[in-house]
């Protein structure tokens, strides 16, 4: 039985259609992954946000778990983005093979690290990927007609600019042919700049901003990581096209916290029936 492409779950197709309605016009505002959960992955899917950034760089994922969220979140009309560890031409390949279609690579620092993505993301003669699609999902395990020739098609390449060297040599990483979108990281990017914590510093805000005006200048999109609202409003103002607003396992700290909190601060005790059952239930 053929399978037909997805070009619509590609970053590329997606930033040309309106947002699902949670962010301001033109902005897909997404939610970061991280717990290694497809039951969480599923849940987050289901918020409304337009996009999920399953993290495999600073989170308990593996190609199973990564595979096992992609399951989860297929059948919710948002778009599931993968952040790998590192621009390795193996990993890149794998998780591509796994039916990942937006891939996020980190610490890409100039134009030759963005060219060596952008190859392992193409097959030969264009790239160097390698070839396994009767075994892979991405393919449908060849019951997708012409895989071969039209991967391109369903694959979005984002690049991530988080250090200052990256940040000096940004117009020349837009220009790579085959980078489809730049994603800002302000938290290793202060780090570099000697602002260790300090993503709200002027100078890393002035940074982050100078990326996303080279990106409307190249004429393609960029996002950016920022959990405090009036910073990513900003960022948005700026021209930010895709931003993270905040983490699953993040969400449930604070709220959490938030909520033992609430009950220490009057005694430990909720409001109970006259069964002493708690009055929610």
């Amino acid at each position: 039985m053929p399978f037909r492409l997805e070009p619509e779950r590609t970053f590329r197709h997606a930033l040309e259609q309106p947002s699902n309605g949670v962010g301001p016009a033109g902005a897909k505002i997404g939610l970061w992954v991280c717990s290694g959960s497809a039951l969480v992955a599923e849940i987050m899917a289901g918020s409304g946000a337009d996009w999920l950034l399953i993290d495999t760089e600073h989170s308990p994922n593996s190609l199973e778990s990564v595979l096992a969220q992609l399951h989860a979140v297929h059948g919710y009309p948002v778009l599931p983005m993968v952040r790998l560890p590192w621009n390795d031409v193996v990993l890149i390949k794998q998780y591509l093979d796994l039916g990942a279609q937006n891939l996020l690579i980190p610490m890409v620092n100039d134009a030759e690290q963005a060219r060596a993505a952008v190859a392992a993301v193409r097959y030969p003669p264009h790239g160097v990927r390698g070839v396994g699609s009767a075994l892979a999902r991405a393919a449908r395990w060849n019951r997708i007609p012409d895989y071969l020739a039209r991967a391109d098609e369903t694959i979005s390449l984002a690049v991530q600019i988080e250090t200052g060297e990256a940040v000096e040599n940004v117009e020349e990483i837009l220009a790579v042919d085959g980078v489809d979108a730049i994603f800002i990281g302000p938290s290793d990017l202060a780090a570099s700049m000697g602002y260790l914590g300090q993503q709200e510093h002027p100078e890393v805000i002035a940074a982050v901003e100078r990326c996303l005006a080279a990106a409307q200048a190249a004429g393609k999109p960029a996002g950016v990581n920022a959990f405090v609202e009036a910073t990513a409003r900003r960022y948005i103002e700026a021209g930010a096209r895709f931003v993270l607003v905040g983490a699953d396992v993040a969400i449930l700290a604070r709220s959490s916290e938030e909520l033992a909190a609430r009950y220490s601060a009057t005694g430990g005790a909720g409001t109970t029936d006259d069964a002493g059952r708690p009055a929610s239930y």
